[in-house]
């Protein structure tokens, strides 16, 4: 659609707002739709490919929806910050009713993992996922496909369980100025924080450099390749091994692994 200047938006807020316009809407659908698919790219860059990447938008899609009919703008709150924690709420709910990481791949992970332990014990020092692969007769890829794909899960899984601590009426990531932290858990987080910058610190410059750009500053991976010049599968190469690097390490130290998240 041609670009909206402010005026013209804002008429289109006002028509939906009081009246629930539905032409008003739908304009205002298609002016957001890149939320949808650059949250649905960021999300889907971690997943296995036996997930409908179609799918994944629709459910982003349904995100962007529901921000529509429960934004309230008399919150000090822009829209586009309040539809991001829905539409990317929208798509980790519907995966977590999914069983999309198949049982094959839990097992594999749990074997990789083994191996992980046993042959550093054996060496006493971290082992590479090239090593890894050929004790386990696997490519180099599967492994990385594999501990990046469970890392997700294991994410998934803490996020579920934050929630589950919530009012039942408090679905995804819905802004509330009521939420306390024990200290024990302050403590606990910053403990994390630190360890993981520490791992970090030890990665490449550029595996510190793509995990900067992807988490911190949210480029998909494509953009990250044409600012440091290399080709999409070099970069995607490159996260994995830093996350299986990363996951790895932390594994060991806390027995879990803490999610990558953005900073805002």
């Amino acid at each position: 659609m041609p670009r909206m200047n402010v005026n013209e938006e804002e008429k289109l807020w006002d028509a939906w707002l009081k009246s629930r316009d539905s032409q008003a809407g739908n304009l205002l659908v298609e002016k957001y739709m890149p939320l949808v698919s650059f949250h649905s790219q960021r999300i889907s860059a971690n997943l296995p490919r036996s997930v409908n990447k179609e799918d994944i938008k629709s459910l982003a899609l349904m995100g962007l929806l529901d921000a529509l009919t429960k934004f309230d703008p008399s919150r000090d709150l822009k829209f586009d910050t309040y539809a991001s924690f829905r539409i990317r709420g929208a798509i980790l709910d519907g995966l977590r009713k999914e069983d999309w990481l198949p049982r094959g791949t839990r097992e594999k992970a749990k074997k990789i993992e083994a191996k992980i332990e046993e042959m550093e014990q054996k060496y006493l020092r971290r082992v590479t996922a090239v090593e890894v692969a050929e004790q386990l007769n696997l490519s180099e890829d599967e492994i990385h496909q594999t501990m990046t794909e469970h890392l997700f899960a294991n994410v998934l899984s803490m996020d579920e369980h934050v929630q589950d601590s919530d009012h039942s009426d408090a679905k995804g990531f819905i802004l509330k100025d009521e939420k306390t932290i024990s200290p024990e858990e302050e403590v606990l987080k910053g403990e994390l924080i630190q360890e993981l910058v520490q791992e970090i610190s030890k990665l490449t410059a550029k595996e510190q450099m793509v995990l900067s750009l992807f988490y911190h500053e949210e480029l998909t991976l494509t953009e990250i390749g044409e600012v440091m010049s290399l080709s999409t599968s070099r970069i995607s190469q490159i996260h994995s091994k830093a996350i299986f690097k990363l996951k790895n390490q932390l594994i060991k130290v806390n027995g879990t692994a803490p999610s990558l998240r953005k900073t805002n």
